[in-house]
């Protein structure tokens, strides 16, 4: 009786998707049409502007039942597919694989790009620099251990620009190779996931050796080999490398999350819902840094974020990373960025970019 309830809905959902199917071909061979063009002008293939306005514009148009983030994961997918005809697009990532890096690269490019694991931030900019890859993500700020301070050093001395932002939700277990802690003496992962998981490990094992190690994609491979190591990672790397899972979710925060930056050679242009990532220092007098900052309340540019790092030359001198809503091409936000530029001891322009989704 189900059956005969259920046929005629299949036959229904069989006929849809052909017509989808026929339509993600129609949409292709534009997209093969736009190469072209692109090709013949020396355009980028990846627009990320363009990209967040049509993720933008389907959430805006969207009636449901389908939630807005999965409408938006489907139309990465189908674009990520559909760039790929021209030519498919080589991102560095912190590697090996199975970081939370390498989930941030399929979040913000989909999974029709190649990948290219790398063995340090460093290696990620040279990559990126060198045009081995046509873009880095890296991980620039964690909400509950702050900013990424090798991150912030690197943009400071680069010429590549940051073209994209997106979060990452941060979620650890800790897993072994026997899915347990027997004969375990070490628990290796990245000093960032050592320090946002350090009440849980106080808690549970206290007196086991903690190791901090390049990434936690390679403490889970160090622990795929080793009975007496185990690894905090994300399940995804448990998975990558066949390990068992001790506990799950033992980050202290549970709304933990990492922000990366995309870096490139690219200067995106306005989306429509922009920011912009700047650096400078101020002359060293009294008042300087609130001086410095009257600007943005002047033309009326919001600051949603305000980083300070050692400048490393003995005399307490400071950079101050400042990120602010709207694009360099914006009337307001260039004629605010003109002045600061006149005051500062030094004033750099990281990039503008469209703001997460």
């Amino acid at each position: 009786m189900s059956d005969n309830k259920l046929l005629p809905l299949r036959i229904k959902i069989d006929t849809i998707d052909a017509q989808i199917l026929d339509l993600l071909n129609q949409r292709a061979r534009v997209a093969e049409e736009v190469g072209h063009v692109k090709a013949e002008t020396n355009a980028p293939v990846f627009r990320p502007e363009r990209e967040a306005q049509v993720l933008r514009g389907v959430a805006e148009r969207n009636p449901g039942p389908l939630l807005n983030e999965d409408i938006q994961l489907i139309f990465r997918e189908i674009m990520s597919a559909c760039r790929a005809l021209e030519r498919r697009v080589v991102v560095a990532f912190l590697g090996p694989v199975g970081t939370f890096s390498e989930q941030a690269v399929y979040k913000q490019f989909g999974h029709a790009i190649q990948a290219l694991p790398c063995v340090s931030i460093d290696e990620v900019f040279r990559a990126t620099e060198a045009g081995t890859a046509d873009f880095g993500v890296v991980p620039i700020e964690n909400s509950s251990e702050g900013a990424i301070n090798r991150t912030l050093d690197l943009l400071l001395q680069t010429s590549l620009a940051i073209s994209g932002e997106l979060a990452i939700p941060v979620q650890h277990s800790l897993m072994s190779k026997s899915g347990n802690m027997e004969g375990v003496s070490r628990i290796c992962a990245h000093s960032q996931a050592l320090a946002q998981c350090q009440a849980w490990l106080n808690q549970h094992f206290p007196h086991i050796e903690r190791q901090a190690v390049a990434s936690n994609a390679e403490a889970a491979r160090m622990a795929s080999g080793d009975y007496t190591v185990a690894a905090i990672a994300s399940e995804i790397a448990g998975t990558q490398y066949n390990l068992g899972i001790v506990s799950a979710h033992i980050q202290d925060d549970p709304h933990n999350r990492t922000r990366f930056a995309v870096i490139g050679r690219l200067h995106t242009t306005p989306s429509g819902k922009d920011q912009t990532s700047i650096v400078l220092a101020t002359p060293n007098k009294a008042g300087a840094v609130y001086d410095l900052l009257a600007p943005l309340s002047k033309h009326g540019v919001s600051m949603t974020r305000f980083e300070s790092r050692p400048a490393r030359t003995g005399n307490w001198e400071y950079y101050f990373y400042v990120d602010v809503e709207g694009h360099v091409m914006d009337e307001k936000v260039a004629a605010a960025m003109a002045e600061l530029d006149a005051k500062a001891a030094f004033f750099k322009v990281l990039g503008s970019y469209p703001c997460t989704l």
